[in-house]
């Protein structure tokens, strides 16, 4: 039975409010003047009326009747017993009676039983029993109507009681009901709740990161009247740190260090979010601003923090809290040797973790097998891995024996010394050596007892695939199993990336086969680069019919896979291939993601089918898809080289209303479009409303215009535009250049033309007879050459070799 909403009384009360100061965050809460406010350094009574009387014999004894009759096997509601007893009902009975009983259900009959007998009214201490029991037993349903009941029967409540029965709804989750029963019992009469119920509230809240139903409940306490104390900032700065929002956490806990009430408690909650959250610094300025003999820094804490420091790979800020944590008297165990040796290991720090690892010998802690195994792995020569290897324990047992001979193994991949680690793996499972190398001699006799498992031969096999020694890995996994090991997913999805990355169809997909049999899924990543990889050299084929193979073994590919392939027979101009493929994909049950429809979208503007690739963006919508920038951009790209202008600035109108901020892609194409057709004022429109968009053009989109209304017939226009990429230090492509000069001359501004080629030849980007721009920058040479104003300049050009491709006798010809 849920419990229904209401409208919260004091609506202006609710409204948000932004702490952006640093001002204590309490005063802002509570006003400008923190000494008005009343402040509490302990706790009110739970309830207002202290019940400490002992039940008298009489009604013990009642009680005691009452359990054996309820927790008979075949109790009934009539017995006559029970008649008998139910006008002695009271609430202290009733109370005794459920304390007593074993089992929620029970209880829970009881209750409802107990609510039904003529003359007798539960109190808010039975409600809280009844709630304690429930939320211990975690019945959500049956809590979820007692709460109900309480307002029911207009159940008069302490603050205290009310807070206890709030703590039972909020133990197992059911914070909306707790705000509900909150708010409620005001307006209904039934309690008037104090700072104590507040803060019962604010925990229910913070546990569940309610962070505008704390401020709202905050601002509610000011408006009442009620008392704050370090129970009502405590979930508040909880609640702020388990959301990251630091700089009102920080304010939070100002207020509490400057009222004094800081402890350990309310320490670790800061410092342990910094640390969470990945703010190594700022916990650690934390730490250091309390001094060295912080008293808030338990052993608990610091162990919490250089765990979470090596973990946000931070072992130098690990370290330095380890020796504070020395200092202050906490003697380090092993396990936070081990924590830390580890992480410098992973990091490739050896030299480190061998100081820590001495330096914990000389505390008197003995080294165990997992920190050797790690050290061992992680060394950065042959000689400190025999010396660590001696360090082992004489009674090392098979487990940990096993666990060394791996760490060498790993050793050995690391440094590259692969023969080696072949070698060992293959003379344990032989039990003979013929090496001549002193150390693989004694490491042999070391492990001679060790059976090798299958992280042993994964490890090198692993090893052997990263340097794309694939048949030699194959002898291994082919002695793997004549040890009667089989490979692991792991081992097998080695195999197959070093195929993948080998382009290698055949065996990809005769391992695939393989990892079927033995219930291994292929790793998306390989299969994914093998797809882009074919269709990158041109294999677009052979890609889609990997793709083909995997699904006939029983497994289907992912959707990037399937991009891949699709856009490979976009680029060979096989659409309706790619479409298909899309078909099939959907009917295996795949959701196709906003970049297969790009795809598809862009293989059909290609293929100027536009009209088909609008349709297919009003299936994306239907679909569920939300079109992106570049999804918009394909289509208008489209519409352009289509030359329906208008569709495209349609389609950026859609654009515009889907709240999807056009780029300088969007704008530049389109500036493009409008000069194409015709349309250089429309252009210009555009290219006022990219800039008041804060849309800023970039190189290409300066050469658009340029270019564009240079075609369009308006040199002078383009000029200024061509000038702008001058001060901004941008260089135009010769094309650009080249339309340039030509649409000068043939406006006759021969010398602005002059002026244009002059600078061109200085950037050395004249077209030579290659370039499909050369006739037309050769014809306006010559034009040029033959005015008055602009002949000797050109003929100087020529003459100093310039242009080499035009000769002065060119010019008389």
């Amino acid at each position: 039975m849920a419990l229904s909403r209401i409208t919260f009384a004091n609506q202006s009360l609710w409204k948000s409010v932004n702490f952006t100061n640093s001002v204590a965050f309490i005063s802002v809460i509570f006003g400008e003047n923190l000494s008005s406010v009343v402040v509490s350094k302990s706790y009110r009574p739970i309830c207002s009326e202290a019940i400490n009387v002992l039940p008298s014999h009489d009604e013990s004894h009642i009680s005691n009747n009452f359990i054996s009759l309820f927790s008979q096997l075949k109790f009934s509601p009539d017995d006559p017993e029970l008649k008998i007893l139910a006008p002695r009902l009271n609430t202290q009975i009733v109370e005794n009676v459920l304390n007593g009983l074993r089992n929620w259900k029970v209880a829970h009959m009881f209750f409802i039983w107990a609510s039904k007998q003529h003359g007798y009214r539960h109190n808010c201490y039975t409600f809280n029993v009844i709630a304690s029991i429930l939320s211990h037993a975690r019945q959500n349903a049956p809590l979820r109507a007692i709460a109900t009941d309480v307002l029911n029967s207009r159940c008069s409540m302490t603050p205290g009681a009310l807070g206890i029965f709030l703590r039972c709804l909020g133990s197992v989750g059911l914070v909306e009901e707790a705000n509900f029963l909150f708010d409620q019992v005001r307006v209904m009469g039934l309690c008037v709740p104090n700072s104590y119920t507040y803060n019962c509230l604010l925990e229910i809240l913070s546990k569940a990161n309610a962070i505008d139903s704390i401020e709202n409940r905050l601002r509610e306490m000011k408006y009442y009247g009620c008392e704050v104390d370090k129970y009502t900032l405590t979930p508040v700065l909880r609640a702020y740190c388990n959301a990251g929002k630091f700089d009102k956490a920080l304010n939070v806990y100002n207020d509490i260090h400057e009222r004094g009430w800081i402890d350990g408690y309310v320490f670790s909650i800061l410092v342990l979010a910094f640390s969470k959250w990945g703010e190594v610094d700022r916990a650690m300025e934390l730490i250091e601003r309390t001094g060295d003999q912080n008293p808030w820094l338990t052993e608990k804490t610091f162990y919490a923090l250089i765990h979470g420091f090596v973990k946000e790979s931070r072992e130098d800020m690990a370290i330095k809290l380890l020796e504070k944590m020395k200092k202050l008297g906490f003697p380090p165990d092993i396990s936070i040797y081990d924590v830390l040796i580890g992480g410098l290991c992973k990091k490739g720090s050896f030299e480190k973790a061998m100081t820590l690892f001495w330096k914990m010998k000389l505390l008197g802690i003995t080294p165990d097998i997992e920190i050797l195994a790690k050290l061992i792995a992680s060394s950065s020569e042959e000689r400190a891995m025999i010396m660590l290897l001696e360090e082992r324990p004489k009674d090392v047992n098979d487990e940990g024996m096993i666990l060394l001979y791996n760490s060498v193994l790993t050793y050995f991949v690391n440094v590259g010394s692969l023969d080696k680690a072949c070698y060992l793996l293959g003379v344990t499972v032989e039990s003979e050596s013929h090496s001549d190398d002193i150390h693989i001699c004694e490491l042999h006799q070391t492990f001679k007892s060790v059976v090798p498992n299958t992280a042993s031969f994964g490890i090198v096999i692993d090893g052997l695939l990263k340097m794309d020694k694939l048949e030699e890995s194959y002898k291994i996994l082919r002695d793997m199993k004549q040890s009667g090991l089989q490979p692991t997913h792991f081992t097998h999805n080695s195999i197959f990336g070093c195929l993948c990355r080998r382009e290698d169809i055949v065996g990809a997909t005769e391992l695939l086969r393989e990892m079927r049999g033995h219930g291994h899924e292929p790793w998306i990543k390989h299969s994914t680069f093998l797809v882009k990889q074919l269709c990158k050299n041109g294999r677009v084929n052979e890609a889609c019919n990997f793709l083909g193979n995997m699904v006939r073994e029983g497994f289907l590919p992912d959707i990037v896979a399937y991009s891949a392939a699709m856009d490979g027979l976009v680029k060979i101009h096989e659409v309706d291939r790619a479409f298909e493929m899309f078909q099939d994909i959907c009917t295996h049950g795949y959701q196709p993601d906003v970049v297969a429809y790009n795809v598809l979208i862009n293989g059909l503007c290609k293929s100027r089918r536009v009209n088909e690739a609008e349709d297919f963006l009003n299936k994306m919508i239907v679909a569920g898809l939300v079109p992106t920038v570049v999804t918009y951009n394909l289509l208008i790209d489209g519409w352009c080289k289509s030359e329906d202008i208008d569709q495209a600035i349609r389609c950026l109108s859609r654009m515009n209303g889907e709240n999807r901020e056009p780029t300088i892609i969007t704008y530049t194409t389109l500036i493009d479009g409008c000069c194409n057709s015709g349309r250089p004022d429309d252009a210009e429109i555009l290219w006022n409303e990219m800039q008041q968009k804060g849309c800023f053009p970039n190189r290409i989109a300066y050469m658009a215009i340029v270019h564009g209304l240079c075609k369009c017939g308006r040199p002078d226009e383009a000029l200024v535009y061509y000038h702008r990429m001058e001060e901004k230090e941008m260089k135009p492509d010769s094309y650009v250049s080249v339309a340039l000069i030509n649409a000068l001359v043939s406006k006759q501004n021969f010398p602005m033309a002059l002026n244009i080629l002059e600078k061109m030849v200085e950037t050395g980007k004249v077209p030579d007879p290659a370039d499909k721009n050369y006739v037309t920058i050769r014809d306006a040479i010559f034009k040029l050459s033959e005015d008055e104003r602009t002949g000797s300049g050109v003929r100087s050009l020529i003459e100093k070799g310039s242009i080499p491709t035009i000769s002065i006798s060119d010019l008389k010809s």
